[in-house]
């Protein structure tokens, strides 16, 4: 069992770190490995994306949404494309840090999945699903977040609380609007 921690920005203790959830070990493959293989790979394992891994050293994340947008529905044929050509960068946290990091974390990125390191390794894979799995109050968070924006319940706008999209910083006073949500010190208020 992990030992408590407290979250800086939140003030919250928390019990759960990335380590406690990650997926390990990693799925790979290499750069100059084709799409075919990699679906493959990605199928027997039933997993949606695999770490790509040059002399130890990951280089990148190849997702099935990488294969469908970049190859499949333009026409290419797989058998055709290494998996360097439509890698993504992979975006890590150390497994230490705690889960509400690794949601902030993915949100900042707009991305699903975050490689997670000890000691400067990279040992496991931490999803959204992984998240939303031990944190469903994120999900409750989220959908009282877009009822707001869109009217459906009574609150203001401007009572929304989270972290800001320009500065990162904790509010209790975001507005959303060009599609982000800023508090009041980088609005200027």
């Amino acid at each position: 069992m992990s030992k408590d921690i407290r979250d800086e920005t939140t003030g919250m203790t928390t019990r759960v770190l990335v380590s406690d959830v990650m997926n390990s070990p990693i799925i790979h493959a290499g750069p100059n490995d084709d799409l075919v293989k990699i679906s493959k790979l990605m199928t027997d394992a039933k997993i949606g994306s695999i770490i790509i891994i040059d002399n130890d050293k990951p280089l990148g994340i190849v997702t099935d949404w990488d294969i469908v947008s970049k190859s499949v529905a333009l026409g290419h044929i797989p058998s055709e494309i290494k998996a360097s050509s439509i890698m993504q960068p992979l975006v890590s946290i150390n497994g230490e840090e705690s889960i509400t990091s690794a949601a902030r974390l993915l949100r900042q990125h707009g991305i699903k999945r975050l490689g997670v390191t000890h000691k400067g390794n990279l040992v496991g894979i931490i999803s959204v699903s992984d998240v939303l799995a031990v944190t469903p109050e994120l999900f409750d968070v989220v959908s009282e977040k877009s009822l707001l924006i869109r009217g459906e319940i009574g609150r203001s706008p401007r009572n929304i609380s989270g972290y800001c999209d320009e500065c990162g910083e904790w509010s209790d006073f975001l507005l959303y609007a060009d599609g982000s949500y800023t508090c009041e010190v980088c609005r200027g208020e």
